[in-house]
């Protein structure tokens, strides 16, 4: 029997924790070539590592136990370019191009650097590399800073749309108890719904090395599992630790409410900027109803004022509302090259970007299930 989901997933955001990191090579030999084996089946993966603060430590001798922010800081700047050529070298024996992506909190909260986040993800997968995504401890305070990378990877797996979310854990999922202090305690593979008891099991089931634990991991699934992504937390150490899930005696899997999609588009429907329009032909308009991008020479006029990033109105020429979508473009560029073709919009307007001015992710279509007004 295997798992529908996992063979469903289309994109994969894959965490791993300082612990496994220190496992040894073999450990990370084969995280990689699990990897590389979703991709060649057509899986979109991002990889988010911790590890470079415990890397940095060890090389600058930095003492067991608690350290300054400063102290975390160095380490992170020493231990980040170790961390990033460690994964660099084991994808390297699968012919794997690899690409650093450092991240911190304000990036994922802010609408504009969200969008230009996720394109560049977008554009590292479409060009075959693999993302290997970091929060940025150099730079970031108590502040400003996700905490632990399970969060982290729980934002990244909504930055960029993701069908599933794999925390790599020290664990194979979760127990009724904490299977090192119960080694019998019954191991739970399918959970719907996050409550107070799946809660209370988690408990707190932090390593020596990394700063997250089982109580982090539930938090990640509940925060992926609101935009759509269901969530597997297994064992990094497993010969096959990633395609070992396709089982459904393998790992704690968290199913989300609806999938991502279903997700963006309900998010899609209830943000709309009341002053920001456009107003498209009939041929961009049967385009957007067949589930196609709206390009700028289908627009004929941009009305009132928006921000790349914002939920506009698209409408038809007679006025009627057609779809909702986040544009890729502010109003004034938008006016710049309405009607015109794609590849001379990057003239106009004096540098490249997306060749549509909403692309199809972000639309629905008025009076689909996504859009309820």
């Amino acid at each position: 029997m295997m798992r529908p989901g996992f063979d469903a997933a289309r994109c994969i955001v894959v965490k791993v924790g300082s612990s496994l990191l220190q496992a040894g090579d073999a450990v990370i030999a084969a995280i990689v070539s699990d990897i590389v084996a979703l991709r060649g089946r057509g899986r979109r993966i991002i990889l988010v590592s911790s590890g470079a603060v415990a890397l940095g430590r060890t090389r600058l001798g930095l003492p067991a136990g608690d350290l300054s922010l400063e102290q975390k800081q160095a380490a992170a700047a020493v231990g980040q370019p170790l961390l990033v050529g460690l994964w660099e070298s084991a994808f390297a024996t699968h012919q794997t191009v690899t690409a650093q992506a450092l991240l911190t909190l304000d990036v994922t909260e802010n609408r504009r650097s969200w969008l230009n986040a996720r394109a560049t993800l977008s554009t590292l997968l479409d060009l075959g590399a693999i993302p290997i995504v970091n929060e940025n401890d150099t730079i970031a305070t108590d502040e400003i800073r996700y905490g632990d990378n399970d969060r982290l990877a729980a934002r990244v797996a909504q930055l960029v749309g993701a069908d599933l979310l794999v925390l790599l854990s020290d664990i194979d999922g979760l127990h009724e108890a904490d299977p090192r202090l119960a080694p019998d305690a019954p191991a739970i593979h399918d959970i719907d719904v996050i409550d107070d008891r799946i809660r209370a099991m988690a408990g707190d089931a932090g390593t020596g090395v990394g700063t997250g634990g089982m109580r982090t991991k539930i938090l990640a699934a509940e925060l992926a599992g609101g935009s759509g992504c269901a969530t597997a937390i297994t064992l990094g150490s497993a010969d096959t630790p990633l395609l070992a899930l396709a089982r459904p005696d393998h790992g704690s899997w968290f199913h989300p409410a609806g999938t991502s999609a279903n997700a963006r588009k309900r998010w899609i429907s209830g943000v709309v900027s009341r002053n920001g329009a456009v107003r498209i032909d009939d041929g961009a308009a049967s385009a957007l109803v067949q589930g196609k991008s709206l390009l700028p020479v289908g627009v004929q006029s941009v009305e009132g004022q928006f921000e790349r990033g914002e939920t506009i109105r698209i409408l038809g020429q007679d006025g009627r509302l057609i779809a909702r979508g986040v544009t890729a473009y502010n109003a004034d560029d938008a006016r710049l090259i309405a009607g015109c073709r794609s590849d001379l919009a990057g003239r106009r307007l004096g540098y490249r970007r997306s060749a549509a001015l909403v692309h199809a992710d972000d639309i629905v279509v008025a009076g689909t299930a996504g859009d309820e007004r």
